[in-house]
């Protein structure tokens, strides 16, 4: 068996892609913001893809995007608190939607009768 030198590494521990990154956005009255993710365990990170097809395909085809390079993305979410870029992840969760109101019987209007759902005429006063 062989020792692996260092420069031969396989899969370096820190990755830099080629190329300005496929940033998705937000678009706002003041101009674009960058879009920042939460991570599985809850830490905040900015994304970016090498390709727009990969971002397509995780994001979806409304996504709006910018190129920047990742020591730009770094340089914009820093001041943030957020120290993390993740490329090209696999995967994204929905947006939250509002949970649906509970049905309450309490609130709940009754419906009305048959006499009182027929047209009103309107009164004119004289």
């Amino acid at each position: 068996m062989t020792d692996l030198a260092c420069a031969e590494d396989p899969e370096p521990s820190e990755r830099f892609p080629a190329g300005p990154l496929y940033v998705p956005v937000r678009p706002g009255p003041a101009g674009c913001s960058t879009r920042l993710f939460r991570t599985p365990l809850g830490t905040r990170t900015a994304v970016g893809f090498t390709s727009r097809d990969r971002l397509t395909a995780t994001l979806g085809d409304g996504q709006v995007w910018i190129r920047l390079a990742e020591p730009v993305l770094r340089a914009l979410t820093e001041p943030l608190g957020v120290t993390t870029v993740t490329v090209d992840p696999q995967f994204s969760a929905p947006l939250p939607r509002p949970a649906p109101r509970a049905w309450d019987p309490r609130t709940a209007v009754p419906r009305a009768s048959g006499a009182a759902t027929r047209a009103v005429r309107p009164v004119r006063i004289v």
